[in-house]
């Protein structure tokens, strides 16, 4: 199934780590490489100057079908 925006934010609002997590703008989605099935996408979010929204989902699991996809804070 191919990703794009979306697919990742239908994703997101039916997801239960993203509850009470508002994004601030459209899902960015790029392919790592182009005959791999790795995809990166970036999401921003409105969050609080201590980053309490980020941190409840950073370092999280959740699956997508059988995918198991994993939430990284900003590197």
């Amino acid at each position: 199934m191919p990703i794009d925006t979306s697919v990742i934010e239908t994703i997101i609002k039916s997801t239960y780590i993203f509850n009470n997590i508002r994004i601030a703008s459209k899902p960015r989605v790029v392919k790592i490489f182009p005959k791999s099935d790795m995809t990166i996408v970036w999401i921003d979010i409105w969050d609080l100057q201590s980053g309490s929204s980020a941190k409840t989902i950073i370092n999280r699991s959740f699956n997508i079908g059988s995918y198991i996809t994993m939430i990284w804070g900003q590197i």
